[in-house]
């Protein structure tokens, strides 16, 4: 049974497991798994994937607890933005998906070769872009943050904030070629 949300403190349990105590991952389990997997269902359309991620989820709030930082958002919040993330890199990942001709071939090394070459290309135009815009797409596509809480961090203007990433995107596909 979970506790009401008003009693339960979300910041000391993540401060806990930042001290490795792991009955305080075991509260935010029992508190929040529920809603968590939720999350993670209505975005991946399945429940056994969706498992899976809120276990990972959970192994990175773990792992990450230290990091959290209370002036950048709520701990709940947060638990859900490392949730959120994680569904949304599975569909990414799955969309780009190939199958393989045999269960038995690795990736061939002119593909490790491509595949480094477009994550150099990558960071060469990321480089490209104003200090300011990367920051924005950074939040928008690393940290998983919304256009809300980017321009709430930055201190600058929703509709600014808005346009710096559509204009950055267009350069980094321009870019990219």
């Amino acid at each position: 049974m979970s506790l009401p949300e008003t009693a339960f403190d979300y910041e000391a349990r993540l401060a806990a497991c930042a001290r490795g105590e792991r009955q305080a991952l075991r509260d935010l389990y029992v508190q929040e798994s529920p809603r968590l997997l939720g999350v993670a269902r209505r975005l991946v359309r399945d429940t056994a994937l969706a498992e899976d991620i809120v276990h990972d989820a959970f192994i990175k709030i773990w792992a990450g607890a230290a990091g959290f930082d209370p002036a950048r958002g709520s701990a709940r919040g947060w638990m859900f933005t490392v949730t959120r993330h994680l569904a949304l890199n599975v569909l990414r990942n799955h969309s780009r998906e190939t199958p393989l001709l045999d269960d038995d071939e690795a990736m061939d090394i002119d593909d490790a070769f491509d595949a480094q070459a477009h994550s150099a290309r990558i960071h060469h135009c990321l480089e490209q872009l104003d200090p300011q815009r990367r920051r924005c797409i950074l939040h928008a596509y690393v940290d998983g943050y919304s256009h809300g809480q980017i321009a709430q961090r930055l201190d600058t203007p929703l509709g600014t904030v808005k346009a710096w990433i559509k204009r950055s995107l267009n350069a980094l596909r321009e870019c990219m070629g």
